[in-house]
């Protein structure tokens, strides 16, 4: 053991981290808070130009996901959005089937 204190802060290196890591947890955290099934919450991350994340949820609760008029989805987007721009990147949420 050694008696030297580390600052776990100051050994992360902002290279190694994962490209739409926050949105796509921000959106995992809102899906599973919504749903009644979160087991069934899967957010899935493709890279390109933008980031794109695809949320899956079970069949019975695509109802409460997208809610009525797709309000709540719209919401969903705007704060996935609103924490990728705060990590400097362009999110694209797709609710999928």
């Amino acid at each position: 053991m050694s008696d030297v204190d580390v600052d776990l802060d100051d050994e992360v290196d902002e290279g190694n981290r994962l490209e739409g890591s926050v949105p796509r947890t921000v959106l995992e955290y809102l899906a599973k808070a919504i749903v009644d099934d979160p087991d069934s919450v899967v957010v899935e991350v493709q890279e390109g130009r933008t980031v794109s994340l695809r949320l899956n949820v079970s069949p019975d609760d695509m109802g409460r996901v997208i809610g009525r008029r797709g309000r709540t989805a719209q919401a969903i987007r705007t704060v996935v959005r609103a924490a990728a721009a705060r990590e400097g990147m362009d999110v694209h949420v797709d609710i999928v089937d």
